[in-house]
C-alpha cells in the first residue's frame, strides 16, 4: 500500500503513524546521528499493535501482567522512544526526544533497560532482543503455571529486522521457541530487504519464512503498511498454539528520498529531503511538533490499558495474603528468609564430614537444598546436564505439557541459553541459572556481557574450569576465561575452593539484585579446606585468611579454586622448614576489591613475599594483589598458565605446566633469596 492509498483509506491511522515518522526525522536530524529508516518503515505495524492489541498502561509501565514489547532491531530506537512519548510515558518527555543520543538523556542511541521503566530490555547487538523474548515467554508460562491465569496472562511482541535474523543467536532462539511451543511470542519481521551494505541478497538468500516454519512457528506474510492486514495477522497470531512470525513487507525510510536504499538505514539529516518527506506525509508542522489532536489520540491509547490493569489489581487483591506476598517476593527478586539458615546448615554438615568433591558436585549439593526453598529458581544446561550438575530431583522438566517444570534442556545453544536467561530475569519472577563448560563462555559471552550491562542477576554455572578437566585438551581447557569474566564490569566471578565456599558463593549470587555471577567450578575432586565451621559468609569478603603463619610471617600465598589445595600443601612444606606462610583464599576478586582498605590491609599486609596460584592467566586481575596493595614486583610471583593446555590426565597436566606445591615452594625460596 503506497502513501496516497494509505492516507486515503486510513486517515486516522496515517496521522498517528506519521507522528512517529516525523519525530524520528526530527530527532535524528537534531542529533546528526542515528538510524531513521526502520522507525519510518515499521511505524504502521507499531501503531496497530499499540492501538489495538498491546496490553499496557503508560502510567504504570512496570505492571506485572502487561504485554512486553521488545525492539530487537535496537538501532531503530526512535520508534520506541516516539511510541513512549506519544502514549504519555512520564520518563520519555519531549525534551528527551529532543536530546536523542545526547549525554545524560534516557533516549540513548540504542534502548537501555536501566534508563527508563518502559524499556523492557537493552537491544542493539542484533538478535539479542528476539533471543531475550524466548526467556520472557518462558517466564510468563512458568509464572502462569505457578500463580494461575488470573494473575499471569500476557504476550511478548518483538520487532526484528533482517540483521536480527542473520545473527546466529536468532537460529538458537527460534529453535528453542518452536520446540517449546511458546505461543505467546509474536515476532514482526521487518522485511525491507535492506542492510547497511545494500540489498540483503548481497550476503544472504535464506527463505526466512520457511526457516521459521521448519522450527515449528506459525508464519504469515502481510503488507506491513496495511493496517487491516496488520490487525488481522496479530489477531490470528494470538489464536495460534505456536509461536508466531509475521513477515511484514515494508519500505525502509518510507516517503523519503532514501526509501528502499541502504542510505535509508542510517541517519537521514538532509534538511531539504526532510522537508520533502514531511510534505509527502501531509505534515506541515515544525520540528518536534505534534498537533494536540494527534497527541491526545495517542495518549488515549496509552490510557486504554488502565482498565485492564485495574481489573488485574482487583483479582490480585482477591488472592490469598500468602499468594500475594509470595508473588511480590518473587517479582521483586527477594531471596526467601530461609536461604541464610539453609546455607549455614549445609556448611556445618560439610565442615564436619569433610567430603572430597569436585566443586561442580558441590554446586549440585547446594542446589539440592536451595531449589526446594526457592520456587523461583529455574535451572538449565546447554546439553551438559550430567556434567554441569545443574538438575536436582525436585525441579521437574519445563516442557509443553509441564509449564510448572523448573529445568530447561536448552540444547547446544550457549548463546541462546544465556540470552533467554536474560529475558527471564528481565521479565521478573524467575531466578535463572544455566550451565556449560567454562571454555564455552566464548559462545555465551555476548549475552553474559549484556547481563552485566542490563544489571540482571543471572547465574552462570561454568564447570570444567581449568586444565583440570584433562583429556579433552586445549580446545576445552579455559586459560583466559577467568580474565575475560573478571574484566567485565558489574560481574562477580567466583572460583570456590571447596563445598563450603561453593555454598557461600551461591548464597551471594542468589541475593544479588543487579549483578550477574559466574561460578567457575572444577571437574576434579577437591578436599574440604574449610574444616572449621563459621556462620559468617567468608566468600562475601572476596578474600580471607584461610591459614595463618606459624611464627614470623614471611610469605603470603594467594590462591583460588582448585589451587587453594596446592597452596595449603606448599604451606605445610615451608612451615616445616621454618618459613612462616599465610594462605589467603580469594574466591572473588571483585568482592575483595569492594572491602575497605583496613580489611584488605589486614589480609594482605606489606612486607611478605607474595605468590599467586591459579591455573589460568596472570592477566586475570592478579597484578593488583601481587604488585599493588602494598606488594612489590621484586617480591611477587605467579604460578599458573602462560599458554594453552594439552590433552592428558589432569594430574599429569598440573605437573607438566608446573602448577604444583613443589613449584610454589621453589618460587617462594627464589623470591626470599
Amino acid at each position: 500500500m503506497d502513501i496516497d492509498a494509505l492516507k486515503s483509506a486510513h486517515p486516522d491511522h496515517w496521522k498517528k503513524a506519521a507522528a512517529i515518522r516525523a519525530l524520528t526525522l526530527d530527532a535524528v536530524h537534531a542529533a546528526n546521528s542515528g538510524h531513521s529508516g526502520m522507525p519510518m518503515g515499521m511505524a504502521d505495524v507499531a501503531t496497530v499493535l499499540f492501538e489495538k492489541h498491546l496490553k499496557f498502561d503508560a502510567a504504570n509501565p512496570e505492571w506485572p501482567d502487561r504485554d512486553r514489547f521488545i525492539l530487537s532491531a535496537g538501532h531503530g530506537s526512535m520508534l520506541l522512544y516516539s511510541l513512549l512519548y506519544l502514549t504519555g510515558d512520564a520518563e520519555i518527555t519531549l525534551d528527551q526526544i529532543k536530546n536523542f543520543r545526547q549525554l545524560g538523556a534516557k533516549t540513548a542511541g540504542h534502548p537501555e533497560n536501566f534508563l527508563a521503566k518502559a524499556i523492557e530490555t537493552t537491544t542493539g547487538p542484533l538478535g539479542q532482543g528476539i533471543a531475550n523474548s524466548v526467556g520472557f515467554a518462558m517466564a510468563e508460562e512458568i509464572q502462569r503455571a505457578r500463580f494461575g491465569a488470573k494473575l499471569v496472562d500476557h504476550h511478548t511482541y518483538v520487532i526484528a529486522g533482517d540483521g536480527c535474523l542473520m545473527e546466529g543467536v536468532s537460529h538458537e532462539a527460534i529453535g528453542l521457541a518452536g520446540r517449546q511451543k511458546l505461543s505467546k511470542i509474536t515476532v514482526f519481521w521487518d522485511d525491507n530487504n535492506i542492510t547497511i551494505d545494500g540489498k540483503v541478497a548481497l550476503s544472504d538468500r535464506t527463505d526466512q519464512k520457511a526457516r521459521f516454519e521448519a522450527a515449528g512457528w506459525h508464519v504469515q506474510e502481510i503488507d506491513g503498511h496495511n493496517p487491516e492486514e496488520i490487525d488481522a495477522a496479530i489477531t490470528a497470531a494470538k489464536k495460534s498454539d505456536l509461536p508466531s512470525m509475521i513477515a511484514c513487507k515494508t519500505h525502509i525510510a518510507l516517503g523519503h528520498a532514501a526509501q528502499d536504499t541502504s542510505k535509508g538505514h542510517g541517519a537521514l539529516t538532509d534538511p531539504e529531503q526532510l522537508t520533502a518527506a514531511k510534505e509527502a506525509y501531509d505534515w506541515p508542522y515544525g520540528p518536534f511538533e505534534v498537533p494536540a489532536e494527534i497527541k491526545s489520540a495517542w495518549e488515549a491509547i496509552g490510557q486504554r490499558g488502565a482498565a485492564a490493569r485495574g481489573d488485574w489489581e482487583t483479582r490480585f487483591s482477591a488472592a490469598s495474603g500468602a499468594k500475594q506476598k509470595e508473588f511480590e517476593r518473587q517479582q521483586n527478586g527477594e531471596a526467601p528468609k530461609k536461604l541464610s539458615a539453609t546455607i549455614k546448615a549445609l556448611k556445618k554438615q560439610v565442615s564436619e564430614e569433610k567430603p572430597k568433591a569436585a566443586t561442580r558436585k558441590s554446586s549440585e549439593m547446594v542446589l539440592e537444598v536451595i531449589n526446594p526453598i526457592m520456587p523461583e529458581t529455574l535451572g538449565g544446561s546447554a546439553d551438559l546436564t550430567g556434567s554441569n550438575n545443574t538438575k536436582t530431583g525436585d525441579l521437574g522438566v519445563f516442557d509443553v505439557d509441564n509449564r510448572a517444570g523448573r529445568y530447561v534442556y536448552f540444547g547446544i545453544r550457549e548463546h541462546g541459553m544465556a540470552s533467554a536467561m536474560n529475558g527471564m530475569a528481565l521479565h521478573g519472577g524467575v531466578r535463572p541459572y544455566g550451565g556449560t563448560f567454562m571454555c564455552f563462555t566464548d559462545y555465551a559471552r555476548p549475552a553474559m556481557r549484556l547481563s552485566a550491562l542490563m544489571q540482571q542477576p543471572v547465574v552462570y554455572v561454568m564447570t570444567h574450569d581449568s586444565i583440570g578437566l584433562g583429556e579433552d585438551g586445549p580446545t576445552h581447557q579455559p586459560v583466559e576465561h577467568l580474565a575475560i569474566s573478571r574484566a567485565t564490569p558489574n560481574t562477580l566471578v567466583f572460583r570456590p575452593a571447596d563445598t563450603v565456599e561453593t555454598a557461600e558463593a551461591w548464597e551471594i549470587a542468589l541475593t544479588q539484585q543487579k549483578t550477574p555471577s559466574v561460578l567457575s567450578l572444577t571437574r576434579q575432586g577437591l578436599p574440604t579446606v574449610r574444616t572449621e565451621h563459621k556462620t559468617k559468609n567468608m566468600v562475601a569478603q572476596g578474600g580471607y585468611v584461610l591459614a595463618d603463619a606459624e611464627g614470623k610471617r614471611e610469605v603470603i600465598l594467594i590462591a583460588t579454586g582448585s589451587e587453594v589445595e596446592i597452596a595449603m600443601q606448599a604451606r605445610e612444606t615451608l612451615q616445616a622448614e621454618g618459613i612462616g606462610v599465610r594462605v589467603v583464599s580469594m574466591p572473588c576478586m571483585e568482592l575483595f576489591a569492594q572491602q575497605d582498605d583496613a580489611y584488605r590491609k589486614r589480609v594482605l599486609p606489606g612486607g611478605p613475599v607474595r605468590v599467586g596460584i591459579e591455573a589460568g592467566m596472570r592477566a586475570g586481575g592478579w597484578d593488583r594483589w601481587l604488585l599493588g596493595e602494598r606488594g612489590r614486583e621484586a617480591k611477587a610471583g605467579f604460578i599458573g598458565m602462560d599458554s594453552f593446555g594439552a590433552s592428558a590426565p589432569a594430574g599429569e597436566l598440573f605437573e607438566h605446566f608446573g602448577i604444583t606445591a613443589e613449584a610454589v615452594v621453589a618460587k617462594v625460596k627464589d623470591l626470599l633469596g
